[in-house]
């Protein structure tokens, strides 16, 4: 009886021990999953197809305005208390879907050779105009 109760406190320590190793390994595997391994599964690919260059143009400036600000989310959420796990569930897939859509914006902006449209200059504010004197 005692070597049966020796091997089951032996299994309990190894399991102990076995367990938490066996969990970060494979969560670490998930955290290695990036965003052009995934990324395909999230967007269709032909979604840009018939965009001219000017639609795509407005895309692709609404899309990496979309993944910087997604970018600057998770990392503050990093900063704080389990920010990590609150950063992954909240924001991560909407992360990935913006990154893939840029990928295929980017794409059929170069199959469509397009070219980006010049910026206007900042405006330059008006000088006043002086008084307009009055008659006495």
């Amino acid at each position: 009886m005692k070597s049966r109760n020796s091997r089951l406190e032996a299994c309990k320590r190894v399991l102990r021990y076995a367990l938490p190793l066996i969990a970060s390994v494979w969560l670490a595997g998930c955290a290695g999953i990036g965003d052009s391994a995934v990324s395909g599964a999230f967007v269709d690919p032909s979604k840009y197809e018939l965009y001219d260059c000017k639609q795509l143009e407005t895309e692709r400036k609404a899309l990496e305005t979309r993944s910087d600000q997604l970018q600057r989310l998770i990392d503050k959420a990093n900063t704080g208390v389990a920010g990590s796990v609150v950063g992954e569930a909240v924001y991560r897939n909407d992360y990935i879907n913006a990154r893939a859509s840029l990928k295929l914006v980017n794409e059929a902006w170069e199959r469509g050779k397009c070219v980006a449209s010049p910026t206007p200059p900042p405006a330059t504010p008006a000088a006043p105009k002086p008084a307009a004197r009055t008659a006495r």
